[in-house]
């Protein structure tokens, strides 16, 4: 059974802000370790990752301050709504994302939480260095620029 295009990467929740407050330089692909509540909490979309952070934990990677909301059908088996979750990368992708947070100043930010073709919860973390204020004025300036001249050359035929 062939899957659609279309359904090869649902988005659950996205990290819009990540890529205006940052500089991101590199990104990587991680597993969550979620018990079944979380995914069935994720499945209905309504988590959000707009103040989460990812960090290391001794030896581990963990996603802190991800917001995935109680599944309501649950009742007492339900999860906590903010608690670190464990991210599965490999030991070189660590020691690479630990050695960057701690000697040059990078910070490792959540982009999207989403389901692969397979299924499997996935979150994209970008390694980034923080914008300064004159660089986020800069971009916005571009941004404004860029979508000024499409509407003048769409104008001009």
């Amino acid at each position: 059974m062939k899957s659609d295009p279309k359904s090869a990467h649902r988005i659950v929740a996205d990290n819009r802000k990540a890529r205006f407050n940052y500089e991101i330089v590199d990104t990587y692909e991680a597993g969550i370790a979620l018990t079944g509540t979380e995914v069935k909490s994720l499945r209905q979309g309504k988590a959000t990752i707009g103040e989460a952070y990812a960090g290391p934990s001794g030896e581990e990677f963990f996603l802190f301050n991800a917001y995935i909301p109680e599944y309501l059908q649950a009742n007492r088996f339900n999860h906590e709504t903010r608690r670190p979750r464990r991210l599965l990368l490999h030991k070189r992708q660590i020691d690479k994302l630990i050695g960057a947070t701690q000697r040059e100043g990078f910070t490792v930010i959540p982009l999207k939480v989403y389901f692969n073709d397979r299924g499997r919860a996935k979150v994209e973390l970008g390694l980034g260095r923080g914008k300064k204020l004159h660089d986020k004025r800069e971009a916005e300036k571009e941004r404004t620029w860029n979508r000024e001249k499409s509407r003048l050359m769409r104008e001009k035929g």
